[in-house]
């Protein structure tokens, strides 16, 4: 069974860049499901998902709901039935050192309601394939709600130091207790924005703190040139930062 992997905290902290970034230590092979509807973390991953032939679980969705308009799907099989499979032949971007799955924008009327009680049933299935699944989570906490992953063995918050970050942080707590998702490890990353001061507050913060991602002006350039983050140099400093956080958390790291 896949080790679960869940990344959160606001928007704009850096959730996507920390994916990207452990995902180049996890032991293959590894399934990212980005559930962020801008699509960064294939961005950074230096590919572009349509490019590559592949739909969005809410593009794949829209597909269903319009053959079952116009009749051209059997009555026989479920919506259900219908979007697992093309989960699998048009939703799952297949690499050598991961795969991906992104839930995108919403194109139907309604919620995100469907699309994420998909993913929710369909986690498990994926499970089986993989030895990590990690969980690119979008900006906010209503995600939470929804209870995507019920039960996750690694929490990593991001944050960034402000005090809507540092308030952030037993909101998502209470939310999970309140949904019910359940966890291993609850733990504290800080951005490129922490000074040492800063850092002190994670310190203190009564929570398991793993460390921070350290500036570096390369991942900006990688991103502005569509370039993948796993290229990285290996004396990356934001690389060499998250490879020290992984090893806080007891991951063994995969040499690259």
């Amino acid at each position: 069974m896949a080790w679960r992997i869940v990344c959160t905290g606001r928007g704009g902290v850096g959730k996507s860049t920390f994916v990207a970034l452990i995902s180049r230590y996890l032991k293959p092979p590894s399934l990212l499901i980005d559930l962020d509807p801008d699509l960064s973390l294939a961005d950074m991953l230096g590919f572009d998902f349509h490019k590559e032939g592949k739909k969005t679980v809410c593009e794949a969705l829209y597909d269903v709901v319009e053959r079952r308009k116009s009749g051209e799907s059997s009555p026989l099989i479920t919506t259900q039935d219908m979007m697992e499979s093309l989960l699998w032949s048009e939703c799952l971007y297949e690499d050598g050192s991961f795969d991906l799955i992104t839930l995108g924008t919403k194109l139907t009327e309604g919620c995100l309601c469907f699309p994420d009680e998909l993913l929710r049933k369909t986690i498990p299935k994926l499970a089986r394939n993989y030895a990590n699944i990690v969980v690119d989570s979008p900006a906010g906490v209503e995600h939470l709600n929804r209870n995507i992953v019920p039960v996750i063995n690694d929490l990593f918050v991001v944050c960034d130091p402000s005090e809507k970050s540092l308030k952030h942080i037993p909101r998502i707590k209470k939310i999970m207790k309140e949904v019910g998702t359940g966890y291993n490890h609850f733990y504290l990353v800080a951005n490129q924005e922490f000074d040492q001061e800063a850092e002190v507050y994670l310190k203190n913060s009564g929570e398991i703190y793993l460390g921070k991602i350290e500036y570096d002006a390369n991942v900006e350039e990688y991103n502005l040139k569509g370039k993948s983050l796993l290229e990285l140099p290996v004396d990356s400093p934001a690389l060499v930062s998250v490879r020290e956080i992984l090893t806080k958390a007891g991951y063994q790291i995969k040499q690259k």
